[in-house]
């Protein structure tokens, strides 16, 4: 099993932290480069074994065809991962093409915020 993450997902990885902590939502630089590694770390290790659902057409924008899984990290933020599933010489990749969190994408996903 492999989870691989486009370069564009990466990317939002990066800018996560800074996010976080020019924003105001963690107060020390260091919580939001941990709070960042720590959702890599989880999404890499526990995407496969998380449930996944199909994904809305409204996310086709980003690949199609796609499935999503929910990262909670705390009462007030999930994380959605959105990705597509192959099977590669015996071995399944999971190829992440998209994230974002309860804030942003809520209303597309028919959850409650």
């Amino acid at each position: 099993m492999r989870v691989l993450f486009l370069p564009e997902v990466v990317q939002q990885f990066l800018e996560l932290a800074e996010i976080l902590y020019d924003k105001g939502y963690l107060s020390f630089k260091g919580k939001a480069i941990e709070y960042s590694e720590s959702l890599f770390d989880e999404i890499h290790s526990t995407l496969p074994i998380k449930v996944h659902r199909k994904a809305p057409d409204y996310f086709n924008k980003y690949g199609e065809n796609m499935l999503y899984a929910s990262f909670t990290k705390n009462k007030h933020t999930t994380w959605y991962v959105f990705f597509n599933e192959y099977q590669r010489s015996g071995e399944t990749v999971y190829l992440i093409r998209y994230m974002s969190n309860n804030h942003v994408i809520a209303h597309h996903l028919e959850i409650d915020n």
